[in-house]
């Protein structure tokens, strides 16, 4: 990662164009990014014809979670990661949990900055590029303190979530290599939309991932999210083809992707890609844009557990129902329960080196025994959170992103 005389990043992925422009090619989002203009992330801005990221050294959240929470029922279940995330998002969903920080940028960022000339000093020097970096909340660090603390605290994993980890890949990436030299996991908590060089480029240093599959209709992403669906398709597919452990959640919102229809459709094509990859259904809490809606019925989540094993997959959870039985691991060839969870918390984990002891059928996923135990080379530490920066740390409940 190189930077300038501001100490900001250049990014990873853009093209440049004439007049000063920049293509960014992180995201379907396709940026064709003026001078002095920002991309949609809200993070990512053209100086003279060099695009940079603005949160590569600044995360807003930090906290030790149980990897349960991203949420990830069959990658080491048990396991404590060390969760960061920055300001900005490349989706603008109506309905976010943490639209405090994903749509900061927007908010309070100015929409285009016109570059002050000066006469013989270097391109790369700009007050007002240094002034607008400086107003980006968050607490200023290194991806070698990132891994320092993860390893610190006792975590297995390093988990980039919160907001939209794509829209900080840099820092994700660079994060990530070191952790994984440092025998951490690496986990993604996403909504997908990533082009392909980049998901690429990222799954090499990935070991899971969680997308965040919001509907099966272009309409409603487009309406929704601002975004379309195809490329969360793709991203899905190729994740799973790269090696990367895949787990899907659909946060299941009434009058909007609740019908039969289209909740069969999403469980189709997640068992077209595998039927081992975990579906999680999420209840719908009226946030943001959308507090007036009414949220999730128990029984629409029940009803969409039954379609999931209707389609063929194997494991299909509800979330956001604490002490519910949607939560509990069962083997898809016996039924007996394996993994008995009360919200994030696991009662009880019968499986034997990741094998039912009913019936011996062995069950998908990464290191299923649930030792949770920190990776070799982890120097341990005291659980817990520590969060510093210009808004309050995020309590995302069951939602990571």
């Amino acid at each position: 990662m190189t930077s300038d005389a501001n100490n900001l990043s250049e990014a990873m992925f853009y093209e440049r164009l004439p007049e000063n422009r920049v293509h960014c090619t992180l995201c379907p989002h396709d940026c064709r990014i003026a001078d002095g203009a920002r991309g949609a992330c809200g993070v990512r801005i053209n100086h003279r014809g060099k695009l940079f990221t603005l949160v590569y050294d600044r995360i807003i959240s930090r906290n030790v979670d149980p990897v349960e929470k991203k949420p990830l029922f069959h990658f080491m279940p048990g396991a404590r990661v060390y969760s960061i995330g920055t300001v900005g998002c490349n989706l603008r969903c109506r309905f976010c949990q943490n639209w405090e920080i994903s749509q900061w940028p927007r908010k309070h960022l100015p929409a285009k900055a016109e570059w002050p000339d000066h006469a013989g000093a270097s391109e790369a020097v700009c007050p007002l590029l240094q002034q607008i970096q400086s107003q980006v909340p968050g607490e200023r660090v290194t991806p070698r303190q990132i891994v320092d603390a993860a390893l610190d605290s006792g975590a297995s994993a390093v988990a980039y979530t919160y907001t939209e980890p794509t829209v900080f890949y840099e820092l994700a990436h660079d994060t990530a290599a070191l952790a994984r030299t440092a025998g951490l996991k690496n986990i993604f908590v996403t909504n997908g939309y990533i082009c392909e060089g980049p998901l690429r480029q990222l799954a090499d240093v990935l070991d899971a991932v969680n997308v965040d599959f919001k509907f099966f209709s272009d309409e409603s992403y487009h309406r929704l999210s601002r975004a379309s669906l195809r490329p969360v398709v793709e991203a899905i597919r190729l994740y799973r083809q790269l090696g990367v452990w895949v787990e899907v959640t659909t946060l299941v919102i009434p009058g909007v992707n609740d019908s039969e229809q289209e909740l069969r459709r999403i469980a189709e094509f997640i068992c077209s890609v595998a039927p081992e990859i975990p579906w999680h259904i999420s209840r719908f809490y009226p946030a943001y844009e959308m507090v007036n809606w009414s949220p999730t019925e128990l029984e629409t989540l029940q009803r969409a557990r039954r379609i999931g094993r209707q389609a063929g997959l194997r494991y299909v959870y509800s979330g956001n129902t604490p002490g519910e039985q949607g939560e509990n691991t069962y083997c898809y060839h016996c039924g007996s329960l394996l993994i008995e969870r009360y919200g994030f918390v696991i009662r009880a984990n019968r499986l034997r080196q990741g094998i039912c002891p009913e019936c011996g059928s062995r069950i998908d996923g990464v290191s299923m025994a649930g030792t949770g135990r920190p990776s070799p080379g982890a120097r341990g530490g005291k659980a817990g959170e520590a969060t510093q920066g210009a808004l309050p740390r995020v309590d995302t409940g069951s939602q990571d992103a």
